[in-house]
């Protein structure tokens, strides 16, 4: 989400003669798109605004003008509290607001501005047209979240769960085909709970719009991410059957494996009904990869309950994961608890997590040796004469091909595993299918 974000805000400058700079010795204009999700983050934000105070004053010393702004969940959260701490920021603007920039601007010239309302207009009516310039692309078709998870923040900072109409999500992913783009990721903060209005003005669900997505000429895949499992509908579960471009490869949150501490999270389901799903889901779609995210020492999780997210682990198997130690996000109810995990406790818990996770996703690379795919060419690769790609399960791979293969989709056979890609050979046209 804060990638589209970023791209959408260079979009809005884009509009009043502003071009992007690699170097930020060059900036007329920094934007600082923030996260709110960990402690660790929001912290970066703060170590970096002093960099930038530095760097403004040196071109203010050579007569250049900066303007700092500070954007996304941070700035949503701590709005005030930035214009405190970081008297260099000259504009603070949350997520739904960021349409407003080049006002935003121009007003920071006669006072610092703060932007942190949840705007009556909806800011996808005043965002111009798409400048995206790559092979894939995400579009937001959701934000904002009604779960209210214990530790979460984005119900705060995102608001709540709004789905933009099915027509003005066609009219993007058309745009983006026309651009070049062949591979789309659907994105919300709890995107499979998408419910916008549809041609006949009834709510449509996330499947009906990716397979009018699908129809559009010129995409060829299909991604979606996050979603929540309590909205893992049956239609949804079908798609990945029926839907040749819906690529095999899902992100499904759990956290935990201990149905207590799921509970305490406020996450509404248990560990078996997260098992039973990815059953319905791996005999709609048995080729299926699967990527989760895990939260170790949330307040009052015993040994045995971690154990418990282990055997999860063990059982169903992911080809990878994101995984993080709780951390404590001022206004959420987890925050106020007082049966704190230490720190050390939780690091040792993280540590044989991820060496799990490690093992998984490397036995899942190397399964894939020896094995013909099709990958979507995206980009030169490392070394000269090379191109890297995706296979549909996401698996990064190396090739030697010429640069015109960006954009096509190249069968490959992968020959060998590296540490963090693979590396293929090319096939003859078809042969992957």
């Amino acid at each position: 989400m804060n990638a589209y974000d970023a791209a959408r805000m260079a979009d809005v400058l884009g509009q009043q003669g502003y071009a992007a700079t690699d170097s930020v010795e060059d900036a007329d204009v920094v934007v600082l798109n923030t996260c709110h999700i960990r402690e660790k983050a929001a912290e970066k934000v703060y170590s970096e605004l002093g960099r930038l105070r530095v760097l403004k004053g040196e071109r203010r010393a050579e007569g250049r003008d900066t303007r700092i702004v500070v954007a996304g969940c941070v700035a949503q959260a701590e709005g005030a509290e930035i214009l405190s701490r970081a008297p260099a920021v000259d504009v603070v603007v949350g997520p739904q607001g960021y349409h407003r920039l080049p006002e935003l601007l121009e007003q920071s010239r006669a006072k610092r501005v703060v932007d942190t309302e949840f705007p009556v207009e909806d800011k996808f009516d005043h965002l111009p047209a798409r400048r995206n310039k790559g092979v894939s692309a995400f579009l937001t078709v959701q934000e904002g979240c009604d779960k209210f998870c214990a530790f979460c923040v984005v119900p705060y900072t995102r608001g709540a769960e709004v789905s933009r109409p099915v027509a003005a999500v066609l009219a993007e992913a058309r745009a983006l085909a026309e651009g070049g783009v062949r591979e789309v990721t659907l994105i919300g903060q709890n995107v499979n709970a998408y419910h916008g209005a549809g041609a006949d003005g009834e709510p449509a669900t996330l499947a009906d719009l990716m397979g009018a997505v699908a129809a559009i000429p010129g995409i060829a895949r299909i991604r979606y991410t996050t979603s929540h499992p309590n909205d893992m509908g049956e239609d949804l579960i079908r798609a990945h059957a029926e839907i040749p471009a819906l690529m095999p490869y899902l992100h499904l949150p759990v956290q935990s494996g201990s149905d207590r501490v799921l509970a305490a999270m406020n996450r509404r389901h248990t560990g078996d009904t997260y098992r039973r799903l990815i059953d319905r889901i791996r005999a709609a779609r048995p080729d299926i990869a699967l990527s989760s995210d895990f939260i170790v020492g949330f307040p009052g999780e015993t040994d045995a309950e971690f154990e418990e997210t282990m055997r999860l682990v063990a059982d169903i198997g992911f080809e990878s994961a994101f995984s993080f130690k709780y951390s404590p996000r001022p206004g959420t109810p987890a925050a106020e608890r007082p049966d704190a995990i230490p720190e050390a406790v939780k690091s040792e818990r993280l540590a044989a997590l991820q060496t799990l996770l490690d093992r998984q996703r490397h036995a899942y690379q190397n399964a894939a040796v020896g094995q013909a795919t099709e990958i979507l060419v995206e980009k030169a690769g490392r070394h000269p004469g090379q191109v890297a790609g995706k296979t549909p399960h996401m698996l990064a791979v190396q090739v030697d091909a010429p640069e015109a293969s960006i954009g096509t989709l190249l069968p490959v056979r992968i020959v060998e595993a590296g540490a963090n890609s693979l590396f293929g050979e090319r096939l003859p046209e078809k042969a992957a299918a």
